[in-house]
């Protein structure tokens, strides 16, 4: 015996003998629907057992039904936190999600391909440089969107502040009496990358402390772009082929950490008492290890962009919300003061 065939909007339409957008309207509670054109709708959907579907629902109001978060990578910790905070709130939205993986390579390649295909109708961007051709493709979808980890003036954004994340980093160190300074750095020069190096070293000027070039390595590995712990591993090794270590080294971030920590316990040095490592991130493995970071909120921040997308929708809100989160120190044992 063959299923029962789902009823659609259309036949309840038909039966009622109105049209589509009429049933629509009675589906979403609209005012301005006859009471006695209400009744013919309902006794419709009473007789044919219809269950509306969310499009149904939102045809005639036109809300999304589909929020896309466009992301470099949902693999990684960083992302995967600002995912959960994003989840967890859009719960009471009524919109379906899709992640849309940009690759990290080029992400802003990898968004025009996903307008293309025109198949949200908001959207979430996470760490996607907003480029000229990037800003048209959003200007000219029309619909609701928020920026995370970037900026731009037409848009709602809530920003990262990566050179003060790297400052801070670069004067903890200083201030515990650490000398010689190095960085683990990623594959590429992404903006958030250019901008913690940068801070960084901004602390060691401002401090007058020596600035070595070649502490400042990477790993081979390109994966996720060298956030990665293989490349915090790998980026280790470079340092031990010069036969030189710092005194100190900043990473990237919390994953290139953990590799570092794997591999300088696997030469037989001690942390903090041959080298001190700190991370970027916060991620949750970081408090097992006792590893100094940097907490960049990213939960929060991915609630509080999904508050702000829920806002413009239901308001239609034209007045932007645009703020640059400044992160925090998380001293731990990793950078303990030195003697």
């Amino acid at each position: 015996m063959s299923p029962q065939k789902k009823n659609t909007i259309y036949q309840v339409a038909q039966k009622a003998g109105v049209a589509i957008s009429t049933v629509s309207r009675v589906l979403n509670n609209s005012p301005n629907v006859s009471p006695k054109t209400k009744d013919k709708v309902n006794e419709a959907i009473r007789e044919l057992n219809f269950r509306p579907q969310v499009s149904a629902r939102k045809l005639a109001s036109r809300e999304p039904q589909m929020l896309a978060l466009a992301v470099p990578s949902f693999t990684t910790p960083f992302y995967t936190e600002v995912l959960k905070g994003v989840k967890d709130e859009i719960a009471d939205m009524d919109l379906d999600i899709v992640i849309y993986n940009t690759g990290s390579k080029n992400p802003a390649e990898g968004i025009e391909n996903f307008f293309n295909r025109g198949t949200a109708d908001t959207v979430i961007t996470i760490s996607i440089e907003i480029t000229d051709v990037v800003h048209e493709h959003l200007q000219s979808s029309d619909i609701p969107i928020v920026l995370i980890g970037s900026n731009h003036p037409e848009y709602n954004f809530f920003d990262l502040n990566n050179r003060k994340g790297g400052f801070l980093a670069g004067e903890h160190l200083v201030k515990q009496g650490y000398k010689r300074m190095g960085m683990i750095m990623p594959a590429t020069n992404a903006k958030p990358s250019k901008d913690r190096h940068a801070g960084f070293t901004d602390a060691l000027k401002e401090f007058k402390m020596p600035i070595e070039d070649k502490f400042f390595v990477r790993g081979e590995s390109t994966k996720h772009a060298g956030f990665t712990e293989e490349a915090g591993f790998e980026a280790i090794y470079e340092y031990e082929k010069m036969g030189d270590f710092p005194d100190a080294i900043f990473c990237s971030n919390d994953t290139q950490a953990i590799g570092a920590y794997h591999a300088i316990t696997r030469l037989g040095m001690k942390i903090p008492e041959d080298i001190a490592i700190m991370g970027y991130d916060n991620i949750k493995f970081t408090k097992y290890l006792d590893l100094t970071t940097v907490d960049q909120m990213m939960y929060k921040v991915g609630v509080d962009a999904t508050k702000r997308l829920a806002e413009i929708i239901r308001n239609k809100d034209s007045k932007k919300v645009q703020k640059t989160i400044d992160p925090v120190l998380v001293p731990r044992n990793s950078t303990a003061k030195k003697d």
